[in-house]
């Protein structure tokens, strides 16, 4: 029976209702002064507006490069889905531990936490970190202000375990994203002289046409990566917003697109090619009726893709830690990409399926759980072992 009272801590952490709209903060408070107990100080990481906190701490000696346990605390709203269970209390049936984030992902959190009085009972020969981060469900948000602190510090650590869930098999890859906004402003007038204004509508659903066009030609290029399902870069229009009544041309359209991309694929280039599109062939349209009229792009998020070498020590660690040498990709994003970037090679591996994530009646199973306390537990040993 293992000693890591994980179960009592997601207990815990789920009683914190921390949808990424609202604060993070008691939960912060509380992994802090867990921590404390245990004589391990952190070190906290506001957002502008002081209402949400990353947390980053360190166990082991700290000249060393050490390995990086994160993963992030907000969790997605339960608004209009039909629980059967309360969301934010955890219960349990028939081996299922149900709760919103009990997949995505304080499960692994409080795996995480549960390892450290372990951590700290012997002194450690690698150190490991904790870096548990905010808004991650709204573009990967919160990580970036820990992660430009970590790069002006040395020594970098050698690797970074992402605990997503991955059913515990490790994960050395997924796509990037980005997501842009469109909006066009046309000139409105009576729909009886519909020529004599600009419908930003129909200027909006040519720039949707285009990008489906652009979607069509990945999907048929050459250079496709058959560890991703689809083995393509893909292009998506998910919410459009425009016009007020039938007889009015409208004056404002606004629609919001995605790009998930290959790691090898910079989706900006199909924000650059739209937007070529509209300057050159639609604005002197538009322009030539009204010329107030415009096409905007604003960013709204994004995140890279990860890729680690299978060949590095990030995948060698966590193959010996899972079991598995069976490195496989996600369809989801994480913040793996960023520390790569950050220069902290990655993997993702943790307990629980996305496929139970933003759903109502949320579950990670009790096996999954005790299989994370199991990998875990071999860290401890590891960092343990003179290297």
């Amino acid at each position: 029976m293992s000693t890591f009272n994980s179960r009592a801590l997601l207990e815990r952490l789920i009683g914190f209702n921390t949808v990424s709209r609202d604060s993070n903060l008691a939960l912060i408070e509380f992994i802090r002064d867990y921590l404390a107990d245990f004589g391990v100080a952190s070190e906290l990481f506001f957002n502008a507006q002081k209402t949400k906190a990353n947390l980053y701490a360190s166990i082991g000696p700290t000249h060393l490069r050490g390995i990086v346990l994160s993963g992030h605390t907000d969790v997605v709203p339960v608004d209009g889905q039909a629980w059967t269970v309360e969301p934010f209390v955890l219960s349990e049936r028939e081996g299922r531990l149900y709760g919103r984030g009990t997949a995505d992902m304080k499960g692994y959190l409080a795996c995480v936490l549960a390892a450290v009085p372990a951590l700290v009972a012997q002194p450690l020969q690698v150190p490991v970190h904790l870096a548990f981060s905010y808004d991650e469900e709204v573009g990967c948000l919160g990580v970036r202000s820990l992660l430009a602190e970590l790069q002006q510090r040395e020594p970098k650590p050698l690797a970074c375990i992402i605990g997503e869930p991955t059913e515990l098999r490790p994960v050395l890859g997924h796509k990037g994203k980005l997501a842009m906004r469109c909006c066009v402003q046309g000139a409105a007038c009576h729909s009886a002289y519909a020529p004599q204004g600009v419908n930003a509508i129909e200027y909006a659903a040519w720039l949707i046409g285009k990008l489906g066009q652009i979607g069509e030609g990945l999907a048929q290029n050459e250079d496709l990566d058959l560890r991703f399902d689809p083995p393509y870069s893909t292009v998506q229009t998910g919410v459009i917003r425009g016009g007020t009544a039938l007889n009015i041309v409208p004056a404002q359209c606004e629609f919001d697109f995605e790009v998930r991309a290959l790691p090898s694929f910079d989706p900006q280039r199909v924000a650059d090619e739209l937007q070529a599109f509209a300057e050159q062939q639609l604005l002197p349209k538009m322009q030539a009726v009204q010329p107030e009229t415009a096409i905007r792009f604003q960013p709204l998020s994004g995140y890279p893709g990860l890729a680690t070498n299978p060949d590095g020590f990030a995948a060698e660690l966590i193959a010996r830690l899972s079991g598995c040498n069976e490195f496989g990709t996600v369809a989801f994003g994480t913040e793996g990409g960023l520390f790569d970037q950050a220069g902290i090679p990655t993997v993702v591996c943790g307990p629980g399926s996305m496929e139970q994530g933003h759903k109502p009646d949320e579950f990670v199973s009790v096996e999954q759980m005790l299989g994370c306390e199991r990998m875990l537990e071999r860290l401890t040993h590891w960092l343990r072992m003179p290297q």
